[in-house]
């Protein structure tokens, strides 16, 4: 297993899985989702595209004319396009706009799993987008982990 972290470049490994980890982040409010789901697939051929960042900076700009923002969002969206499956996890807690983006832009890629629980202020249009596009969704960290176990086996 290697988890490949946001500054590093994005590789594709023989014979490895690319899985991008994208949902809740919002620094200080999501629960870190992320580390748990690379412990629990640590045994499996599996590359991680994780844009959880310890170093993130609240007080960059959000301009395309910020490097360090631009190089982030840029990290995000080819490892969106690399990944052959794309989880989003959306935390109760939080908005997660960006995440709610993510899924609407690779919601006809086949690629993605999502785990919206009861209580996400958008659930309703997760729940239409999952059924509509026919998106793979999950009741629970178990099924998350079992869905991608069993993708990964079927390879």
């Amino acid at each position: 297993m290697r988890s490949i972290e946001t500054q590093a470049p994005h590789t594709i490994k023989q014979g490895y899985k690319n899985i991008f980890l994208g949902g809740s982040i919002e620094m200080g409010t999501a629960e870190l989702w992320q580390k748990r789901v690379i412990s629990d697939l640590s045994d499996l051929p599996i590359q991680f595209l994780n844009p959880r960042r310890d170093d993130w900076d609240s007080s960059w700009t959000q301009e395309i004319t910020n490097l360090q923002f631009k190089e982030q969002v840029e990290w995000e969206l080819n490892g969106l396009e690399i990944a052959d499956i794309i989880v989003m996890v959306f935390d109760i807690n939080t908005k997660s706009p960006i995440s709610l983006l993510e899924s609407g832009l690779f919601a006809k890629s086949g690629k993605l799993v999502i785990l919206c629980p009861d209580g996400f202020w958008r659930k309703g249009n997760i729940d239409v987008m999952c059924e509509f596009y026919n998106i793979k969704q999950v009741k629970d960290f178990n099924e998350l982990i079992s869905y991608i176990r069993n993708d990964v086996d079927k390879k």
